[in-house]
């Protein structure tokens, strides 16, 4: 009997994401550099049993009906690419609040990739499971191997693999959803229409610290306005975060309304999740590492 098999869900971080105007098509052309938390959802494959879904964990309830999960929807792509793939009964555990920036459903989505790509023999860079990926969701392609990059397009275009330090940071969501569609419609762009704001910033391979702060610190989150817009609560978490000691940078991820806040030492991470869970204790806040 085969036996269960199990992986990560890593949380996505948009480091930067810069919008660079509206396609012809509708979708929004970015510019981001992604990352990924040490932080994850769990998900298991039991190839013993029909291909199937059960959510548990935290945040299962607000992650909404089984059916539309993204899990499910992965593998039913990955089916369409490759008739006769062996499947089964995957058991998610989510750590993750939905809706949050965090690629949450996208990373479970790669997460199923890559346990049926273990499962079938499969190699990782298999274009039929870049296409499954690119027709479950935008943000699925870069979870798939879940390593720091540049991600371009509407997601289908990932640079190379980059050697990013580890740095000490923390997450913190005020428990209010975004929704993604909402923020975009915020940024007002008609289709084909481009934006003329400054270029992203080159990366470098192999950064330290210092210098992957600098790199950010001349980047931005293009989301971040039209969110708080939307969700006026995140800007009450980035001034919490940008006002602990020793914190290096606060911005939002994504779409939101999760924002990151990063630090020198693990002390000063922990030291400013304790500050924030003292004055706001119906916040989400995790110390975390990101890139690596």
């Amino acid at each position: 009997m085969p036996l269960a098999l199990s992986e990560q869900a890593r949380a996505k971080i948009n480091l930067t994401l810069h919008v660079l105007g509206r396609r012809p098509d509708g979708l929004h052309d970015l510019e981001s550099l992604v990352a990924f938390a040490d932080l994850a959802d769990i998900l298991v494959l039991d190839p013993a049993r029909p291909l199937g879904l059960t959510v548990t964990g935290p945040t299962a309830q607000a992650a909404g009906p089984v059916a539309d999960n993204l899990v499910l929807r992965a593998a039913i792509a990955l089916l369409a690419e490759i008739p006769g793939l062996k499947t089964g009964a995957f058991e998610l555990t989510k750590q993750l609040p939905p809706a949050a920036g965090m690629g949450g459903g996208s990373a479970d989505a790669a997460a199923a990739l890559r346990l049926l790509a273990r499962l079938n023999d499969l190699v990782l860079d298999d274009p039929r499971l870049f296409a499954a990926a690119r027709a479950v969701g935008s943000d699925v392609p870069v979870c798939l191997a879940s390593v720091p990059r540049l991600m371009r397009g509407a997601g289908e275009k990932l640079g190379a693999p980059l050697r990013l330090p580890s740095v000490h940071a923390i997450l913190v969501n005020p428990g209010v959803a975004t929704g993604t569609a909402e923020v975009f419609r915020e940024l007002g762009l008609d289709a084909g229409s481009i934006c003329h704001t400054s270029a992203h910033c080159s990366v470098a391979d192999n950064l330290d610290t210092k210098a992957l702060v600098a790199l950010l610190e001349a980047c931005r989150n293009d989301l971040q306005p039209p969110a708080i817009a939307s969700v006026p609560q995140i800007a009450d978490v980035l001034d919490q975060i940008r006002v602990q000691h020793r914190c290096l940078l606060s911005r939002m991820t994504g779409s939101g309304a999760t924002c990151f806040g990063l630090f020198p030492t693990m002390s000063a991470a922990f030291q400013a999740v304790r500050q924030i869970r003292k004055l706001r204790s119906d916040w989400w806040v995790q110390p975390v590492m990101i890139g690596g």
